[in-house]
């Protein structure tokens, strides 16, 4: 016990590297959620259903299934350095093809520019979590990728605000009239015109100047030494690792798991707003909410990777999972601001999910699988595509039995949370700590 004690978390050798990279986290974290509040600012401005504008969600988090397995074989072939910088030059690609897709105001060339930017993302997440995961001692390899995963909320919230500040209240689409509704609908064609180019300049601008930003940290990271740290100097085939993987059943569940994580985790920022938005709650101050929403996500964070010394990490996990269960039964049957506490309340619970069901569905693999074991769990956030789409058919339907559309179609994360307390469950009884 007192050895474990004096184990660092991160060494004084390989400090500066993992705060550069620890950075990325918060450079992804901002894309998530500055992109999060766009569904319901496109849905508006360019007069299209819930569920059409919910193909940002499938745009952005299918880059992720497109190239994790790319970018897995990249960085067993080559280093975590390389997978790095390659991504990041994705992520400032994307991030600029925002310039010309307002210039010509067609919803898909902004959702190719999201596509080709969570490319980038895909490689980053791919690389940067094993990374982190590398960076020291095994036993406090989760604990490790907690703290790095503590800034990707950071990153989040500074998205938010942009989103909320220079986004979201910005928008001349969402001028309501002294009854709350909506007055860009009664526009005729050629004032809705002069709004829309207004509007989608107002949503290019942050994007554009991310991609400078991005180009900024490209060239920090590519004068700055790492370590050199391969997956390994001679790995098996892929086929070899991808059969490991398949026969590993705390992996597998590991990979659902983290499915279902994302879904819920998207589902109730993206939707937030619509929660509120059926209750007389305009999109800009709505995203407040999911500002406080993100507080609460990155306080818990920090105070759950503490709890990590004294209570096990799978324990945990799946306390936390129940706990979201139940603000989540409150969010379905309570049509009122109260609904809207508990949705804002469920942050608290998700703050531990992804680095953990990450960190437990990893432990123990060979060092050459690591990469490949990696790109699943990234592969893992299309959840995060597919289900928002669901969600927003389930809201465009006004009436669900007894329900309002937006309050039942909040029993989709609810499913979520529920799959994820039995994972964690499982690991705990079933799979024991390596």
């Amino acid at each position: 016990m007192t050895t474990s004690k004096k184990i660092p978390v991160v060494s004084k050798e390989v400090l500066v590297p993992f705060v550069l990279i620890t950075s990325l986290f918060a450079l992804w974290g901002f894309a998530n959620d500055i992109t999060n509040p766009m569904v319901a600012a496109f849905a508006t401005v360019m007069e299209i259903s819930t569920a059409k504008a919910a193909l940002v969600q499938l745009a952005f988090y299918g880059g992720y299934a497109t190239m994790a397995i790319p970018a897995a074989l990249f960085v067993r072939k080559y280093s975590y350095k390389k997978g790095i910088l390659l991504g990041l030059t994705l992520y400032a690609i994307g991030a600029l093809l925002f310039f010309p897709a307002a210039k010509f105001e067609v919803f898909g060339f902004f959702l190719g520019s999201l596509y080709i930017l969570t490319f980038g993302l895909a490689f980053l997440e791919t690389t940067a979590n094993p990374f982190i995961l590398s960076m020291g001692d095994e036993r406090t390899a989760t604990q490790r990728l907690n703290l790095a995963q503590a800034f990707n909320p950071i990153g989040s919230l500074f998205g938010m605000f942009v989103a909320s500040k220079f986004i979201l209240v910005a928008l001349d689409s969402d001028k309501r009239n002294a009854a709350g509704e909506l007055i860009f609908n009664t526009l005729d064609e050629a004032k809705k015109a002069v709004i829309r180019t207004h509007d989608l300049e107002i949503i290019r601008n942050p994007y554009v100047i991310l991609g400078f930003v991005v180009i900024a940290m490209l060239v920090v990271i590519s004068i700055t030494k790492m370590p050199k740290r391969t997956v390994n100097e001679n790995p098996t085939s892929a086929a070899s690792s991808f059969k490991r993987l398949f026969k590993n059943g705390k992996y597998k569940e590991g990979v659902l798991a983290q499915l279902f994580y994302v879904a819920a985790q998207i589902m109730c920022w993206t939707f937030i707003i619509q929660y509120a938005g059926n209750l007389g709650i305009s999109k800009a101050d709505a995203q407040n909410y999911n500002i406080v929403a993100m507080a609460i996500f990155l306080c818990s964070r920090f105070i759950s990777t503490f709890l990590m010394k004294y209570i096990n990490s799978r324990k945990l996990l799946m306390i936390f999972a129940l706990c979201a269960m139940a603000t989540m039964s409150g969010v379905i049957l309570i049509e009122g601001i109260v609904g809207l506490y508990l949705l804002v309340a469920t942050s608290a619970f998700m703050s531990l999910m992804f680095p953990t069901i990450y960190g437990i569905a990893l432990d123990g693999l060979r060092e050459d699988d690591t990469a490949i074991g990696a790109a699943g769990l990234v592969m893992a956030i299309v959840g995060g595509a597919l289900m928002p789409i669901l969600q927003g058919l389930m809201i465009d339907t006004e009436k669900i039995g007894p329900f309002s559309g937006v309050n039942f179609s909040f029993i989709l994360p609810f499913i979520c949370f529920c799959f994820i307390a039995l994972y964690g469950y499982r690991t705990l009884k079933k799979y024991k700590d390596h």
